[in-house]
């Protein structure tokens, strides 16, 4: 399980009780203070899905809108934050699948070498994005939802309108692109590195 779907687990605090309480009668500060609190992290969530940071700050607004539309449903079951969470990562799914990028890249057949897992990467956060950002738009969004957000490959494919044995062929080929890239990064920082011993 991720540490995403384990804040899911937890209670809404009496402060975001509150604060959602206030959003929910239309109180404008409270809805500032609901979305200067979440915004940050939710944009992270966002550029992870996005090829860009204008598309990313796209889905973001589109992402708060619902949130506050949808407010009234929250069930203070688990963490605000894990619900506004699931939102932001479902508004980011459709826009890729408004501009029509996911189906067009889960059918690429490419078979890359290698195979890597995200426990095996001694990276900088900064890195990784960079590297998740090189894959085909379909591979990353399976690895984010799979990896990072920690959906099954069942609910995966529903949520993507795609088989669950076509989500762990499009992980298990996005790892192996995965590794590659981080060969060719591992490749150029000893070149960088030897450069400057030489030095």
């Amino acid at each position: 399980m991720s540490i995403y779907k384990k804040k899911l687990t937890q209670k809404t605090s009496k402060e975001e009780s509150l604060l959602v309480e206030k959003c929910c009668r239309g109180n404008a500060k409270a809805q500032k203070c609901l979305y200067d609190r979440f915004s940050p992290k939710m944009m992270g969530v966002c550029l992870r899905y996005a090829q860009n940071k204008a598309d990313a700050e796209d889905i973001l607004q589109e992402g708060f809108i619902r949130v506050f539309t949808s407010l009234n449903q929250f069930q203070f079951k688990g963490s605000l934050e894990g619900w506004i969470r699931r939102i932001m990562v479902n508004t980011s799914i459709n826009f890729l699948k408004k501009n029509k990028k996911i189906k067009e890249q889960l059918n690429v057949e490419d078979v890359f070498p290698k195979a890597i897992d995200k426990t095996d990467m001694n990276l900088r956060t900064q890195d990784i994005m960079s590297m998740l950002n090189q894959l085909p738009e379909g591979y990353k969004t399976v690895i984010n939802l799979y990896a990072i957000e920690g959906y099954a490959h069942k609910e995966i494919g529903e949520m993507l309108n795609i088989s669950e044995g076509t989500s762990r062929s499009q992980y298990s080929r996005g790892k192996k692109m995965l590794r590659e890239i981080q060969a060719a990064y591992d490749k150029i920082k000893m070149q960088d590195s030897e450069g400057g011993k030489n030095d």
